[in-house]
């Protein structure tokens, strides 16, 4: 939707719609952010085991703890029932996309909502899995770095899906989502 101009329309600036309004508030983009550089240094920078790949991982675990709080008592778009993947909602954004008729979503779509629980879901997993390599109860148990290595190579499957479909999503509402989780707002 573009603004219309306040001078051409005979409106006052106050009248005109604005721009672009505030989606992401800095909680859910601190957590969003937080998530890709331990991902990143995890999976590219740091030694799996050592120090400071467990406490990227124990950073990781208090942003999901304090991202799921926000869920419930967050900003509008941060709230979880604001986004909940209902089956309603899944199978009118998918009728929309077969019609060529989707409806434009400020916060999260039902489909991205699904990819973000997901992702969620796995980095709790990789966190406790984690954290369970380091007690004496599971101690070199093979079984256990193997489910932990597992679950971290299925989140950066899900992370270039996320980050694909990020891209294609820009590109077809013609809207810099990146940006948007940098600076918080989107078009209006």
């Amino acid at each position: 939707m573009t603004a219309i101009s306040p001078r051409k329309e005979g409106l006052s600036p106050s009248d005109a719609a604005p721009r672009s309004v505030k989606v992401w508030d800095p909680i859910v983009r601190i957590f969003h952010w937080t998530i890709v550089a331990a991902c990143a240094l995890n999976f590219f920078i740091l030694e799996e085991g050592k120090y400071w790949h467990r406490v990227t991982g124990y950073v990781v675990a208090g942003a999901i703890i304090i991202r799921l709080f926000w869920g419930f008592v967050g900003t509008k778009h941060a709230r979880f029932d604001d986004f909940f993947p209902t089956p309603r909602r899944l199978k009118e954004q998918i009728g929309g996309i077969i019609e060529s008729q989707e409806k434009r979503y400020l916060g999260h779509n039902p489909l991205a909502s699904i990819m973000m629980f997901l992702l969620i879901a796995l980095l709790a997993a990789t966190a406790v899995t984690g954290w369970m390599t380091t007690l004496d109860a599971f101690w070199g148990e093979k079984w256990l770095e193997r489910l932990h290595g597992t679950i971290a190579n299925s989140i950066m499957i899900l992370v270039f899906i996320h980050a694909g479909a990020a891209i294609v999503e820009s590109w077809r509402y013609r809207e810099n989502l990146v940006w948007s989780m940098i600076t918080g707002r989107k078009k209006a």
